[in-house]
């Protein structure tokens, strides 16, 4: 038997958590213990009773750091967090220590075993923990940015899809992963000019088959982006290096050609950010303005819809964390697929991609 600790997510306005009340019951039939801390289901619409009747044990955040083997979370730790781990424990929850070298360094001393959503890979190659949020936060990128068009947001005053006699909203998304596709299908849907960007042709000839042509596609290069930032008035930074820090997609001498007033949301703020000008912002404080362009760079946008993501991601993890809770430690270090999400293991790191981007050896 395994003891399964689900504590609050503390992150600023982050209100998802890491099991559902069915997910929790799962866990009980397979002869488990889960420790759900009080109202961490709350945000997400859960309520403790929600768990009770699964047989889940609700308790306080000191109970379930104490007694738990295993800790699924959401978002990284927190520094009081970070106080309350054992060295026997195993952490799974999003990560993203590419983008926080600190971090990475105060877990290391904890001596946890902790296993990254986002570098866990399926049979196919892909990212099956990470793309529920990706396509979550691509979506809602686009939301964000119609709103951020309004002028009493800072924007230049424009709707997105524009109207009969009237020009649309011209919108770029840097990235043709599942953040990118994501957005600028979005995009598309409220009626942009969209043009995306990518320094791949596979990807985009998926998207332009997808898209029915409703969108354009162009492999980037220094004269194709400037080009397009010269008429956008949103750009959407979504490209992305499974484990490893984000690359830098605009420069800062980039923003001299966006007009004034455009929009840039930066989806890969979590792994470091892909502008030279980002810095991480928060739900309470979301955007800053530079080189006049407003600058949107929240690592946790899924955190806006909680019911949705909650349920998402954990339709993702329930598989894995089933796995590690019938098997331990042994489930992570085996050649399968949660080989690639292990990062941290007793006080080393492991994943060769992030220890590169942390400038440590695995």
């Amino acid at each position: 038997m395994t003891i399964v600790g689900v504590p609050k997510e503390i992150k600023n306005r982050e209100l998802r958590v890491g099991l559902t009340p069915d997910a929790a019951g799962v866990l009980v039939r397979d002869g488990h213990r889960v420790l759900v801390e009080q109202t961490a289901g709350v945000g997400s619409g859960f309520a403790d009773e929600d768990y009770a009747a699964m047989g889940a044990e609700i308790t306080d955040v000191t109970t379930v750091f104490e007694e738990a083997d295993l800790i699924v979370k959401v978002k990284e730790p927190q520094e009081v967090e970070l106080l309350r781990f054992r060295s026997s424990q195993i952490l799974f929850t999003y990560l993203h220590l590419a983008g926080d070298p600190a971090l990475a360094k105060k877990l290391l001393d904890t001596g946890i075993t902790a296993v990254a959503y986002e570098t866990v890979i399926g049979p196919d190659g892909r990212l099956p923990l990470l793309a529920p949020m990706s396509a979550v936060a691509g979506r809602l990128a686009t939301q964000i940015a119609a709103h951020l068009l309004e002028s009493p947001a800072g924007g230049r005053g424009k709707l997105m899809g524009g109207i009969a006699g009237v020009e649309r909203a011209v919108v770029t998304v840097i990235g043709a992963g599942v953040v990118g596709v994501n957005a600028a299908l979005a995009a598309v849907g409220l009626g942009a000019d969209v043009t995306v960007l990518d320094i791949r042709s596979e990807p985009l000839e998926r998207l332009d088959e997808r898209s029915t042509g409703r969108l354009t596609t162009l492999v980037s290069g220094p004269r194709t982006l400037e080009g397009c930032l010269r008429k956008s008035d949103v750009v959407i930074g979504a490209a992305l290096v499974p484990g490893a820090r984000a690359p830098i997609v605009l420069e800062r001498h980039h923003l001299q050609f966006l007009p004034d007033g455009a929009i840039f949301i930066d989806l890969a703020i979590d792994q470091g950010g892909s502008a030279e000008t980002s810095r991480v912002t928060s739900h309470d404080a979301p955007t800053y303005v530079e080189g006049g362009v407003l600058h949107y760079c929240v690592p946790n946008v899924p955190a806006l819809v909680p019911r949705t993501s909650t349920q998402a991601l954990v339709n993702a993890t329930l598989p894995h964390v089933r796995r590690i809770a019938a098997r331990g430690v042994s489930a992570v270090m085996d050649e399968g697929p949660l080989a690639g999400g292990l990062n941290l293991h007793q006080g080393n790191v492991v994943n060769a991609i992030v220890a590169k981007a942390l400038a440590l050896s695995a």
